[in-house]
């Protein structure tokens, strides 16, 4: 069985976290006690707030964090309303015992700005400032922030942006001409949320950010965009496919490229941050590691990591969900199909493991993104 280590397509000179710390670098000209930056996402679905992405100067950057946004009162008032949240005086005012609080005491910071984060009029997290200094966030300093508070916010909503617009596109296509793809949203919802649970798995022994993991889970759910072009008679065929039907709809992942330049425009998708992983993930989830996949025919380390964790979630959820040709069969007899093609050299073998050792959380997303 071959291992693949490599590491996923990131540290992109032009991705989110390097955006930040440009950002950073020019805010200390005007605050120079800004010791930290860091926005956390929020996922509406799970009530969980995450860490994204950070720029910090001194100290250990949390990571790999989250919790649910109705743990804190504050934070939930906050996000409801608007405005920011100064405290001060952490040492004297965070006596909390979670994992946050007790960071946020061991890094040693003295005050701290939060500003809400939305796009489109929704809440979509956090941006979180802190000071090794306490009294730091004067309102002098607050308002020098809120420039780049809303430029921090306006780059990644464009991510919320793009997803929306796509997703959007995907459905108004589908209603117009009519296709029912067994690929629901309950389908995309699963897809992304296998793909971020693998990827949290294997954040450790492979090194993966908090960017990538967020941004896998933003992006996994567009993998099959390209389907909205493929016929349904093909899309919704309960027999077996035939030789030329098969090739129609492996036409689905160019398709996909070409609609993430139509939609967003091309432009716009070589700004967007880290778009390249949108694009790997459309090109290439249906390639395997033997070279049998399709649309390159790639092998091995060839095919992104990110490509590799969105084929085993979305070959999971086509096992164990109802398909046209087949009913579902249960998570058991998926995770064991998982480990046959990772043995056979088609899946990632880590990836599948990443899965695997998670079948209570499995079972979790199944029930919480269940078919009507």
């Amino acid at each position: 069985m071959t291992v693949l280590t490599r590491h996923p397509t990131g540290g992109l000179a032009d991705d989110l976290s390097g955006r930040l710390r440009g950002l950073h670098g020019r805010m200390l000209a005007m605050a120079p006690a800004i010791d930290r930056i860091a926005c956390a996402l929020y996922d509406p679905a799970t009530d969980l707030l995450k860490t994204f992405v950070n720029s910090t100067r001194s100290g250990e950057a949390i990571a790999d964090y989250e919790c649910e946004l109705a743990t804190s009162s504050a934070l939930q008032a906050l996000a409801r309303e608007g405005g920011v949240r100064v405290i001060q005086d952490i040492p004297a005012t965070v006596q909390g015992t979670s994992e946050h609080s007790r960071w946020l005491r061991r890094q040693g910071y003295g005050s701290s700005l939060t500003v809400p984060m939305q796009d489109n009029g929704a809440f979509i997290g956090f941006i979180f400032y802190d000071s090794l200094q306490r009294n730091a966030f004067t309102a002098t300093v607050q308002r020098d922030l809120e420039l780049f508070s809303n430029l921090i916010n306006i780059t990644i909503s464009s991510v919320y942006a793009a997803v929306r617009s796509l997703r959007a596109s995907a459905a108004v296509a589908q209603d117009f001409v009519r296709l029912r793809d067994y690929e629901t949203g309950s389908h995309l919802d699963r897809v992304a949320h296998y793909s971020r649970l693998i990827a949290k798995t294997l954040a450790q022994p492979l090194g993966l950010s908090d960017e990538f993991i967020e941004q896998l889970f933003l992006y996994a759910s567009l993998h099959d965009i390209g389907k909205i072009g493929i016929p349904d008679a093909i899309l919704l065929k309960e027999g077996n496919l035939t030789p030329d039907e098969r090739q129609v709809i492996q036409t689905h992942v160019p398709l996909g490229l070409q609609i993430l330049e139509q939609v967003i425009g091309k432009h716009a998708l070589r700004d967007l941050p880290d778009s390249t992983l949108m694009r790997n993930i459309v090109a290439g989830h249906h390639e395997r590691l033997d070279g049998s996949g399709y649309p390159q025919g790639l092998r091995g380390e060839a095919i992104p990591l990110e490509a590799r964790i969105v084929a085993v979630a979305d070959v999971f959820d086509a096992i164990t969900c109802r398909r046209p040709y087949r009913q579902p069969q249960a998570i058991e007899a998926g995770l064991a199909e998982l480990e046959h093609q990772a043995a056979a050299g088609l899946l990632d073998p880590l990836a599948v493991a990443a899965l695997t050792s998670q079948r209570s959380e499995v079972e979790a997303i199944r029930q919480r993104f269940h078919d009507d």
